[in-house]
């Protein structure tokens, strides 16, 4: 398409000969729409040529060095080889040697063309290409290829017949004179091939003697003279009057011979080229003398030779020229070696031609390294320094500060001037730039930066004075602290911050520090500008010259005013309770040690009392933590307010609170004060639109009856606490010998129940449960009991709650889950289907680990993870309900079973229902025992069996023992129930024999 589209514009076409081999045409430009057009301007030449089209240099290069190549079209600026180098390497070939080769480029760089020229370039084409002006100079330098290859053809035939039939030919000796031999006469071919190699194929000099027995050759004749310009002034005799008048017409001289035949004898002609005078030639002694054909053979072969020397002589300049040149050059170069910065020329693309010493020993490269590479090659931020060097050719801008890399990776920052090279018509041929290292001075400048930031921009007040405290200088911080600008604060000094009128900035004694010790710290308060007082945290230093003489202070202070808050914060957090604002246990502890002492210097009685709220974790679980803590808060003000103002109290946590009445005259003194706080808290408390009615029991211990010491009183008052907790309503109990026995025995309960781990003490039972649709089992509830070896079977009631408030449930939960998973995997080894057991969960045992912890023991067992489900409870879900609902969804994403048990006993809520990822409901037993006489406990049974129908979640009926009841949640649609009417708990070989008669 593009050759169709170029046809038109060419007048002239190339006739090609058919017999001759086809062209080739080697393309080689790193743009894949610049070589297409120049191949089709080479098809459009001749059609017949293969083009052969490279992208890559190397790839050229590889190409051409073992393949016939007969013309050449090569960009200069390509990746990795420029086209210099491509050049230069194409004429080391020898059958690249003659070949024209066209450079096309956007380059106008005239030492880049220069160079290209130097290493073998034949034309330039210019981008954006003239496609006519291209079509005719490469039609011409194709031509002229074929003509070249016909002449060589023709030499080497010639060359031939010579070596058979022995026709005229010349040779070189080894001194490199020619040998002029023939039987015939040399021919007007070989006698230019001569001229040539004697004139233009020779470094040295050029020959008179052997031109003039050339000459002698080709006329025939016995005397020649050829003399240059600057070597006539030698001539004598008759040659030096024909040289005269030659030099003087111009023209050829012909002299007569002697005798009346009129014979030209002797033929001199000036070699004239234009206006430039090369030197004179002459013949004489032909046998019969010069006719007419003889002096036109002299004048073509003068006019041949006079072409030839000036092709020489222009030679000789461009050498001398060139030799000039890089004389001064190598000058120059040796000038910017001297200089130690760096200097690299470049031409207008950015590609390295020049790179002296101090580049060399800044950046790492050789020369030889680095000439002929883009600058990009020492760039650090290729992208950020675009637009500086775009800034510098649309603008001028001429000095940038920018990064660059080093031959080892270094980075550094640099100076960059950069300036324009001109040529002689005064455009545009290259860039000089000059570079500095200067990471050093910007480091400096970087230091005295980072010192005025952190001056201006310290968050503490700092003040400069001189050496009489006048302010000479003040940071941001200062104006922000005290209100004074800089301005209102120059020439003042620092008493404008004192807190009262006339007083002295810093004491006598601080003064002195300051000029013996260099510095001074402490606390002052000062004054804003606005007269409100702050305290401040302040240093003070002097600061010296080199003779010791002090020249200047400085001043850095904080405002403290926070952190002074923060301290009584912290002592308020150390000793109250956040809450209620009451002294916290370690506060009330202190407190009562010292009442003590005074009480046992007085001989007085004291009392402790140890209160605790009745019930109040439901109401927690009701209501939620945050109007539960409202009602604490209450609490506490209402017990401040039945008490004396010498009377101590204390929150120790939760809903606990510890009350000491120092002096007391009798002991009856505490149980009325237990009786004013009981009746206090018998008032309703209001929260919310919530009526919420409290009880407390409360424990008492006396001084010195029942101790002497706090832990003691605190300890005793304790235990009668928890005794008259056990009466079930709001009551006080003084402390009783007695009571102590049942500590004891609670404190052994506790011990033994740490060890029935270790005993092997703790069994599982499994209470089935049964579809009502189907009657059959399709699964069980795991149920703990403990077989103590001297006490019996220990009820679950009894240790449970003591679990829980240990921790020891934590420990006992892990068990009964493993217990539970290696019987299920029992069952299933025996043959029997795999049915979903339900192990109840303790809120203790909530935390982010515990869903990995049961998915572990799951996967050790190999079980289903449906064959589990988790029982928990609604006083679970109401507690840190993001972390809950996280770690239930842990739970179903493994596919483990969940049901909330006990269900309408607590606060339910159906968003919580709608909000946690649960199986399943279990109706509690209480609901259940009413049914089916009970309206009210029918109603609740029936409307969540109804509510968990909607939520499409399975309904289970616990503690069933009657076919009524049975049949009443079969007709109200509960799915499934257990039960005593069914089975009680049974151990697992029971178990599992009943689910194999019941299921088969």
């Amino acid at each position: 398409m593009l050759q169709s589209a170029i046809a038109p514009t060419l007048h002239q076409t190339t006739q090609v000969d058919e017999a001759a081999p086809p062209f080739e045409v080697l393309i080689i430009d790193d743009q894949s729409s610049a070589r297409e057009i120049l191949a089709a301007i080479a098809l459009t030449i001749d059609p017949r040529c293969r083009v052969h089209k490279f992208g890559h240099p190397a790839k050229a290069l590889m190409w051409a060095a073992s393949n016939e190549v007969d013309f050449v079209l090569t960009d200069l600026r390509m990746p990795a080889i420029n086209g210099v180098e491509v050049i230069r390497r194409l004429r080391a070939l020898d059958h690249c040697e003659e070949i024209p080769i066209v450079v096309v480029t956007i380059l106008d760089d005239k030492q880049i063309r220069y160079s290209a020229l130097e290493a073998g370039a034949t034309e330039f084409l210019n981008k954006p290409l003239d496609k006519h002006e291209c079509l005719v100079r490469c039609r011409n330098l194709m031509t002229m290829r074929r003509q070249q290859k016909l002449l060589r053809s023709r030499i080497n035939n010639l060359q031939s017949q010579v070596d058979h039939k022995r026709i005229g030919f010349s040779a070189r000796r080894n001194d490199g004179q020619l040998i002029v031999a023939s039987d015939a006469g040399p021919t007007d071919f070989e006698l230019s091939r001569q001229l040539h190699w004697a004139i233009l194929s020779l470094d040295e000099p050029v020959s008179c003697e052997g031109i003039s027995a050339l000459f002698r050759s080709a006329m025939s004749s016995n005397e020649a003279c050829f003399i240059l310009t600057e070597q006539c002034a030698a001539l004598q005799g008759l040659w030096a009057e024909m040289h005269l008048q030659a030099a003087d017409t111009g023209l050829l001289v012909g002299h007569p011979g002697q005798g009346s035949s009129g014979l030209i004898d002797r033929l001199g002609l000036p070699l004239l080229y234009r206006d430039q005078k090369l030197g004179f030639i002459g013949v004489a002694g032909k046998p019969n003398g010069y006719d007419e054909e003889a002096i036109l053979r002299f004048s073509e072969l003068s006019s041949l030779l006079a072409g030839m020397l000036h092709a020489r002589h222009a030679y000789d300049q461009r050498v001398s020229s060139l030799a000039s040149s890089e004389s001064e050059v190598h000058r120059q170069k040796q000038m910017l070696n001297q200089i130690r910065d760096s200097v690299i020329t470049m031409d207008l693309d950015g590609y390295i031609i020049d790179w002296n010493s101090g580049a060399e020993q800044l950046f790492g490269y050789t020369p030889d390294e680095i000439i002929g590479k883009n600058i990009l090659t020492l760039y650090a931020d290729t992208h950020d320094d675009y637009p500086l060097f775009n800034a510098f050719l649309d603008y001028g801008s001429h000095e940038m500060t920018v990064r660059r890399r080093k031959k080892s990776g270094e980075l550094f920052w640099a100076s960059v001037s950069l300036s324009v090279a001109h040529d002689d018509a005064g455009n545009p041929c290259g860039l000089i730039g000059f570079i500095v290292d200067i990471s050093d001075r910007l480091a400096a400048e970087e230091t005295l930066t980072l010192h005025a930031k952190i001056f201006e921009r310290n968050t503490e007040a700092v003040i400069v004075t001189d050496s009489l405290l006048r302010i000479i200088s003040t940071n941001r911080s200062f104006s922000l602290v005290t209100g004074y600008s800089q301005d209102e604060a120059l020439g003042k000094t620092p008493e404008i911050l004192t807190a009262l009128p006339q007083q002295a900035f810093l004491s006598t004694l601080a003064h002195q520090q300051v000029n013996v010790d260099g510095q001074w710290s402490g606390e002052l308060q000062f004054k804003r500008k606005d007269g409100n007082t702050f305290p401040a945290s302040v240093s003070v230093n002097s600061v010296q010259d080199l003779h010791g003489t002090i020249r200047h202070y400085f001043l850095v202070f904080t405002d403290i005013s926070e952190r002074k808050e923060t301290e009584r914060q912290i002592y308020r957090l150390a000793y109250y309770d956040p809450l209620t604002g009451l002294p916290n246990r370690e506060h009330f502890y202190t407190l009562l040690e010292h009442a003590l002492s005074n009480v046992q210097r007085n001989r007085k009685y004291g009392a402790v009392l140890v209160l605790d709220l009745n019930r109040f974790k439901f109401i927690n679980d009701s209501i939620g933590h945050t109007l539960a803590n409202t009602i604490l808060c209450e609490v506490g003000r209402r017990l401040s307010s039945s008490l004396r103002a010498q009377d101590i109290i204390s929150r120790h946590g939760g809903d606990e609170f510890t009350i000491a009445l120092p002096e007391i005259a009798l002991r009856e003194h505490a149980g009325q004060v237990a009786q004013k706080i009981l009746a206090s808290l018998a008032e309703p408390f209001f929260v919310e639109q919530h009526e919420i009615m409290l009880s407390a029991s409360i424990g008492i211990s006396i001084y010195p009856d029942d101790g002497c010491d706090t832990e003691t009183l605190l300890k005793k008052a304790d235990v009668a606490m928890y005794r008259a907790k056990q009466t079930g309503s709001s009551a006080h109990l003084f402390y009783l010998q007695d009571m102590n026995q049942r500590s004891l025995d609670q404190l052994k309960l506790e011990g033994n129940l740490r060890r029935a781990i270790e005993r092997d003490e703790f069994e599982l039972h499994y209470q089935p449960q049964i579809d009502l649709a189907t009657g059959l089992i399709t699964g069980a509830e795991a149920l703990l009991r403990w077989h103590h070896p001297e006490q019996g079977d220990i009820s679950p009631a009894q240790f449970i709650p003591v679990a829980e408030e240990t921790g020891l449930i934590i420990p006992i939960g892990q068990w009964v889950i493993d217990a539970a998973c290696r019987q299920i995997r029992v069952w299933i080894d025996q043959g029997l289907p795999p049915i979903r057991i339900a192990v109840n969960l303790s809120t203790r045992q909530f935390s982010a680990s515990l869903p990995r912890a049961i998915q572990a023991v799951i996967e050790l067992h190999g079980i289903p993870n449906d064959s589990l489900e988790l029982e928990i409870t609604e006083s679970m879900l109401m507690h840190n309900t993001d972390s809950v609902v996280e770690m239930m969804q842990e739970f179903a994403d493994a596919g483990i079973l969940m049901a909330l048990d006990d269900f309408g006993t607590g606060f339910s809520s159906l968003s919580y229902l709608k909000l946690f990822p649960i199986n399943s409901l279990k109706i509690d037993q209480s609901f259940v025992r009413g049914i089916p006489g009970d309206l009210h406990d029918s109603a609740i049974a029936t409307a969540i069996i109804g509510m968990a129908k909607t939520l499409r979640l399975s309904v289970i009926a616990e503690g069933v023992e009657t076919s009524a009841q049975m049949e009443y949640l079969r007709n109200a649609g509960c799915d499934e129930i257990q039960g005593y009417y069914f089975s009680p708990p049974l151990p697992a070989n029971e178990f599992a024999a009943l689910q194999s008669s019941t299921n088969r």
